[in-house]
């Protein structure tokens, strides 16, 4: 799964053969280059042994360290720890031989060059560390984000071994907010394990550069756009002359693409440090947007100081043209890029990977997935993921970032908040010339206790210029809360509001909500004992399928897939129908919030996006990178242009959240019964023009045909504050409801109108339901006759027959609560003849065509006339499919295109697909595909296109397992 290449080795670079010219920059020090040799030991058991510093210190009972990388990480990659993803072995490990300082030690050996200046650099170490070199010390690093750049040029031996000690220091316990800066998730969460070493260790790139007397430091590219075809630039850095005398010369830049030229000359005292700034313009600028919404062009800026014809030191900054703004309009937070508002669609990534193992390239997986999934921001939690590959991947696919700092809401300061904020300055340095980045967050859930609120505003102001917000709470100030994490039924997210827990009430901008997602039964065996495959034990809760993560709600998702699928007969059922589970639930959280675009709604991020840990829990693809049902039910969600159906209250809407205006567009609505027959009476059809980030009504699907009471008018005893109101009982949306004041007896009525023949009221309750109540009917609504009593009502819901009787007025009489609240329900239909236009459950397919006829959004439901009970799936027939495919090579990918096919009658309902090697049956991953988990009807077909790194299948020799959810 993971690269361990160093991300500033150059190819073909060793070190042990190496001269580089004064101002080339970066000879690895990674263990990835094998002329480093790096190895770790427990600091209790060495101290400050004799010889340690000297080359011919015998190392051989050290263990080899992996740089960057932890301590844990080096002994499980030395086979002297078990396999810490699988079963219960990492909770298993004797975590006092990693909670405490380790020593790491390296020997290299640099060729004599003619450059002025040698500099030894750190990227990160957690969580500090005393660095040695030769025998001298020569700094300390304080905090992970503690860049450490040490003169050397006087203590490097050259053309022969030099040896690099660092005495690494264990962040210790209590960790939040205490050891901050720090990954503070590493003494568990409940959804990652303790890490034990609580994840130190030289974390990020080490290397060697050198220089010149002058070095130029920090470089800060800034954009501001005059009008749409003028970009200012502002761009400063401060220049460095590290000798004692008085130096001139001349810095330089040049912008690509435009051959942008720029240039002053200077005089630098000695030992001085100056401030240079140029102000060049960029006409016709391409600008970088969020994903979906347009391109992400990215400049490149070449700076140089050359003194005596001589170049000093040189630096790159890529930079990207854009231009952030915000308001808070109607107390929501709205961000807007380059003067456009953006809907938020995003996820949380608590951590990269749980140990530190994600490196280099994989963050273009990770990256690029989410963007496959159509999302345009990933929130950082907690400032947890570190690497530069992650905002380089965020800048190349129009990721905006939501970053966080390193507190959680806890009522306590770091140790040390010095140390804090100089490590919150050299993020803020490190970082702000990312486009992506949108928002800097000073804590998960709370306030910064003082001094640090004021520090960080503070900071964000003077060394990101304001240009973008500081937001000080993740939850509120302009946001909704953070939460629910556990599933609801679809129509929930639809509902007036779906509430959070802090923040204002209302859909809004939400940073966090999401709920337990299971994996493939594929995956799943691959961390899980075949031992504690099923039923549902201990195990499963060790990677957070039980109380472990409460917040998760397993036991709601648990009665999910039982009660609305059919009780699961094994791990594989229960997997299978799982996916489905993940599919409806994540799609209708992102539809939801865009249901209701800008009416109050302005973004919506899931918790989590990102898998750290093999878990069943908040993910969309998984820790291998199989992609479950939760990621393709966002992927369809967050469609650019997109055509959706409200659970709620069937309404149908054409979301538009690009920069392009559509006229013109037919939108369409089909429903089939179970065999695949359409139910004609129940389509629809409108053209309609979807402007620019716009949700746009087309029309109501009517599933209340028969429904006698529907948008009659309805008279209840009393209202609880957060009801409705008596009519929403008629409403036929499942996203209102009647609610009435907290005691017994408490009654709603319908008028239909005219006296009708009935024989049957359906009751959809809310969880507050009448363990005992009443059906009445009326003629004129004052005197009322029982047609159905009951003590034991079982809330759901709850369909009363009884003998035909003609009425006018049918009431529901509550005589006794099941709850502490009072009664509540969606609806109260009321039927005489009931037709046979509907099976139990439907399928809806929506189409949206362009004004040409070509298809620019699909969309698939299926639907219960029962709420969610949609058992009746397992009696479809079984369905066999006809594929066919071809493989073919481009460059260093390869892409299978595959055909689908449904010859049979019957559909061929949720159709999974998995790429395996044909050698062993192991599945290609990551890979990225256009579809899966799709539906066909008879005669229908799908084409599908498979992604992946060639070196995956070396062979070229697969196979692809077609499995619909009815095989």
């Amino acid at each position: 799964m993971f690269n361990s290449k160093g991300r500033k080795l150059l190819a073909g670079l060793m070190l042990a053969a190496l001269a580089i010219k004064a101002q080339e920059k970066a000879i690895s020090l990674n263990s990835s280059n094998t002329a480093v040799h790096w190895k770790i030991k427990a600091a209790p058991a060495t101290g400050l042994e004799a010889g340690i510093h000297e080359p011919g210190y015998n190392d051989n009972s050290w263990v080899n360290g992996v740089v960057p990388g932890t301590v844990f990480g080096a002994f499980v990659e030395a086979g002297l720890e078990k396999d810490p993803n699988f079963g219960d072995n990492i909770y298993q490990v004797d975590k006092t031989k990693y909670d405490r300082d380790f020593w790491y030690r390296a020997t290299f050996t640099p060729v004599r060059s003619e450059a002025e200046k040698w500099w030894l650099n750190f990227e990160g170490v957690n969580r500090k560390a005393e660095v040695y070199l030769n025998g001298q010390r020569i700094g300390l690093l304080d905090g992970f984000m503690d860049r450490g750049k040490f003169d050397v040029t006087h203590i490097l031996r050259y053309d022969q071994p030099n040896v690099l000690l660092l005495l690494v220091h264990w962040p210790g316990t209590p960790i939040v907010n205490y050891s901050s800066p720090t990954y503070i998730s590493s003494a568990s969460w409940d959804w990652m394990p303790y890490v034990p070493g609580l994840n130190m260790g030289i974390t990020d790139d080490v290397y060697l550069s050198s220089s010149g007397q002058v070095t130029i430091v920090d470089p800060w590219i800034r954009t501001a756009l005059t009008d749409s075809a003028h970009a200012k630039l502002s761009i400063s850095m401060d220049l460095d002359n590290h000798s004692a005398k008085m130096l001139e010369g001349e810095v330089s830049g040049v912008i690509q693409p435009g051959n942008i030229r720029f240039s002053k000359k200077v005089k630098l005292s000695g030992g001085q440090s100056e401030q240079v700034s140029f102000q060049p313009e960029i006409v016709q600028p391409k600008l970088w947007w969020p994903n979906g919404y347009g391109d992400q062009p990215l400049y490149s800026c070449e700076l140089q100081f050359v003194s005596g014809e001589k170049i000093s030191d040189r630096k790159q900054v890529t930079f990207g043209v854009k231009q952030y703004s915000y308001d808070t309009l109607g107390g929501v937070l709205h961000i807007s890029v380059n003067g456009r508002r953006i809907f938020i669609k995003g996820g949380n990534w608590g951590m990269s990977e749980y140990m530190l193992r994600c490196r280099g390239g994989e963050y273009d997986t990770k990256v690029r997935l989410h963007k496959e999934m159509n999302f345009n921001m990933i929130r950082n939690w907690i400032g947890s993921t570190t690497d530069e590959e992650f905002y380089n991947a965020c800048d190349k696919y129009g990721m905006l970032v939501w970053d966080d700092f390193w507190l959680n809401s806890h009522p306590n300061l770091p140790k040390d908040v010095f140390a804090f904020n100089k490590n919150a300055v050299e993020k803020i340095k490190r970082l702000r010339n990312h486009p992506s980045i949108a928002v800097w967050c000073g804590d998960n859930e709370g306030y910064p206790l003082p001094p640090l609120n004021g520090w960080l505003k503070e900071n964000v102001g003077t060394y990101d210029g304001n240009d973008r917000l500081y937001q000080a709470n993740s939850h509120s100030d302009g946001l909704t809360g953070s939460g629910p994490w556990t599933n609801f039924m679809p129509a929930w997210y639809f509902t007036k509001y779906p509430g959070g827990f802090g923040g204002t009430p209302g859909w809004g901008l939400r940073t966090e909500i999401g709920t337990a997602v299971f994996t493939s039964f594929e995956s799943f065996k691959k961390f899980m004992p075949d031992s504690s495959w099923w039923p549902r034990n201990k195990m499963w809760d060790l990677h957070f399928f039980g109380p472990s993560a409460a917040n998760a709600g397993p036991d709601r998702y648990d009665d999910a897939i039982n009660k609305s699928y059919g009780a699961a007969t094994g791990i594989e059922d229960y997997c299978r129908k799982a996916q489905l589970v993940n599919i409806e639930t994540n799609k209708a959280l992102y539809e939801g919030w865009l249901h209701h675009m800008w009416n109050d709604a302005s973004g919506v991020m899931t918790w989590m996006s990102q898998s750290a840990y093999p878990s069943l829990v908040w993910q969309t693809y998984d820790y291998y990178y199989d992609l479950t049902g939760a990621y393709w039910g966002v992927k369809k969600a967050c469609e650019p242009l997109h055509i959706q159906w409200s659970a709620a209250d069937n309404s149908v809407k054409v979301i538009n959240t690009t920069l392009q205006q559509y006229k013109g567009l037919q939108a369409e609505a089909i429903v089939y019964n179970m065999d695949g027959s359409p139910a004609t009476s129940f389509g629809r059809k409108a053209f309609v023009d979807a402007p620019s980030n716009t949700a746009t009504p087309c029309f109501d699907l009517n599933f209340n045909i028969d429904n006698l009471a529907f948008k009659k008018s309805a008279v209840a005893s009393s209202s609880s504050a957060e009801s409705a109101g008596a009519d929403a009982v008629t409403d036929g949306s499942t996203g209102s409801r009647w609610s009435s004041e907290y005691t017994d007896n408490e009654w709603v009525y319908v008028d239909l109108g005219t006296a009708q023949e009935i024989s049957s009221v359906m009751l959809h309750w809310e969880d507050a339901y009448a363990r005992a109540y009443s059906i009445q009917v009326s003629g004129d609504a004052q005197s009322w006759t029982d047609v159905y009593n009951t003590d034991v009502g079982k809330g759901g819901l709850e369909t009363v027959t009884f003998k035909p009787v003609k009425t006018r007025y049918v009431r529901m009489v509550g005589r006794k609560r099941a709850t502490e609240w009072g009664y509540s329900l969606f609806d109260l239909e009321v039927y005489g003849n009931r037709s046979k236009a509907l099976s139990d459950v439907q399928f809806i397919r929506l189409l949206l065509k362009d004004a040409k006829g070509r298809l620019q959004s699909e969309n698939f439901y299926w639907r219960s006339s029962r709420m969610t009970d949609y058992t009746a799936l397992e009696k479809l027939p079984s369905a066999m499919l006809k594929t066919s495919s071809v493989l073919k090579q481009r460059g260093d990918s390869t892409c299978i295109t595959a055909t689908i096919r449904n010859p049979a009658a019957t559909p061929a309902f949720a159709v999974h697909v998995q790429l395996l090697r044909a050698d062993n049956n192991e599945r290609v991953l990551p890979a990225i595909m256009n579809d899966n988990y799709f539906t066909l009807l008879k005669g229908e077909q799908k084409q599908l296109e498979i992604t992946f790194e060639t070196k995956l299948l070396k062979d070229a020799q697969y196979k692809l397992i077609v499995t619909p959810y009815n095989h």
